[in-house]
């Protein structure tokens, strides 16, 4: 299992926006081959980053969503880049234990 991890920083006054965008998505993401599920956090504390996780079942999975054409639509309108505060990043990590109930 890869699990890629975006911290997003947005400014006061955009988090309802960036919410909603992620609510009307297109869900192209869930029908990209190795593809396991996604997660959009909403931070618990002002000043904190939200975090869009997702899981795939491999590397080459995440690699071959990034290289599509599915991905280049899905991040075809971006929001003003004065919604965003600086720092932030992708933490890209592979899964070496896992457990759910």
């Amino acid at each position: 299992m890869f699990v890629v991890s975006n911290r997003v920083y947005v400014n006061d006054g955009w988090c309802d926006e960036f919410e909603a965008r992620f609510r009307k998505r297109a869900g192209e993401i869930d029908k990209q081959p190795g593809f396991v599920k996604m997660a959009v956090l909403r931070p618990a504390k002002p000043g904190a980053p939200y975090v869009v996780q997702t899981e795939w079942q491999d590397r080459a999975a995440f690699d071959g969503w990034v290289g599509s054409e599915d991905f280049r639509k899905a991040h075809a309108n971006p929001m003003p880049k004065d919604a965003f505060a600086g720092g932030g990043g992708i933490e890209m990590h592979e899964v070496i234990i896992s457990t759910d109930q």
